[in-house]
C-alpha cells in the first residue's frame, strides 16, 4: 500500500508535467500520408528516425554538424545517466529523483534505420505534412538553443556519428525517454496516451499495431524497408 500512496503522490506532482509538451497536429488536414518516422527498440529505451532534411530546416547547424546525413536518429534523456562512461546505482537513482537537466542525443545515420541497426527492431509508420510538422516542432522543442538560436553541444554521442546537445526539460519516474517517444508519437497525430508509456516494449507494441501506411513514393525517393 507504501508503494501505491508513493506512485500516486508522484503522478500527483509529476504525471500532468515535464517539458518538452506534445505538440498537436492540424486536426481537420486530410493530406497524404507521405513522410516516414522509424521507431527503433534499443531493448530499455526507443529511438525515433527522421530524414535528416526535416529537422535541417529547423536548425540548419546540424546540417554542418551532420554533413551528409540521411536521416538523424534522436533520443531523450537525463544528462548524467545518459552521458556516463559508467552507469551506477547512484547515477540511476540520481537521474530517477533529481536529475540534473537532460540532453538530446543525436545520431547521423548514412543508411535508413534497418540497415544501420541490422539487430534491432525497426517499425515505421507514415505521417501527413501536418502530423510530420508538428513532429518536427516537438523535436525541436527538445532541444535548448543558445542567445542566437543555436543548439548546445555537450559531449560526443555514444555510437557512430553522434552528439549530445543541451535539452528541454527534467527527466523523472514519470517522465522518461520513452514518455518523451510517447509524445512525439501524440505530436506525429497518433491516439496514444503518453502517461503510462514508461518501457520500449509499450511504445513499440502500440506503432506495431497502430503504424500508418505511406500514401505514395516518399518525396526525394527516400524509402525504408522492412
Amino acid at each position: 500500500m507504501k508503494a501505491i500512496g508513493l506512485l500516486f503522490v508522484l503522478f500527483s506532482i509529476f504525471g500532468c508535467s515535464g517539458k518538452p509538451h506534445v505538440v498537436q497536429p492540424d486536426g481537420e488536414a486530410d493530406s497524404p500520408r507521405t513522410s516516414k518516422l522509424h521507431v527503433v527498440s534499443h531493448g530499455w529505451h526507443v529511438g525515433l528516425v527522421i530524414a535528416a532534411e526535416e529537422l535541417n530546416l529547423v536548425f540548419p547547424d546540424l546540417k554542418d554538424r551532420f554533413a551528409g546525413a540521411e536521416y538523424y536518429e534522436l533520443g531523450w534523456g537525463d544528462a548524467g545517466y545518459y552521458q556516463a562512461q559508467e552507469v551506477t546505482t547512484g547515477v540511476t537513482l540520481q537521474a530517477i529523483v533529481w536529475s540534473q537537466g537532460t540532453v538530446v542525443h543525436v545520431v547521423a545515420l548514412p543508411v535508413s534505420p534497418v540497415e544501420y541497426f541490422p539487430r534491432s527492431d525497426v517499425v515505421d509508420t507514415c505521417l501527413t505534412a501536418e502530423e510530420s510538422d508538428s513532429l518536427t516542432r516537438y523535436l525541436a522543442n527538445s532541444f535548448t538553443q543558445d542567445e542566437t538560436g543555436n543548439l548546445i553541444e555537450t559531449k560526443r554521442g555514444i555510437y557512430g556519428d553522434s552528439q549530445f546537445y543541451d535539452g528541454q526539460g527534467r527527466y523523472h519516474l514519470l517522465n522518461t525517454s520513452n514518455k518523451w517517444a510517447a509524445k512525439a508519437l501524440k505530436s506525429a497525430g497518433m491516439d496514444i496516451s503518453p502517461t503510462f508509456k514508461l518501457t520500449a516494449d509499450s511504445v513499440m507494441g502500440f506503432v506495431e499495431e497502430n503504424r500508418n501506411d505511406c500514401s505514395h513514393t516518399l518525396r526525394n525517393g527516400l524509402h525504408s524497408h522492412r
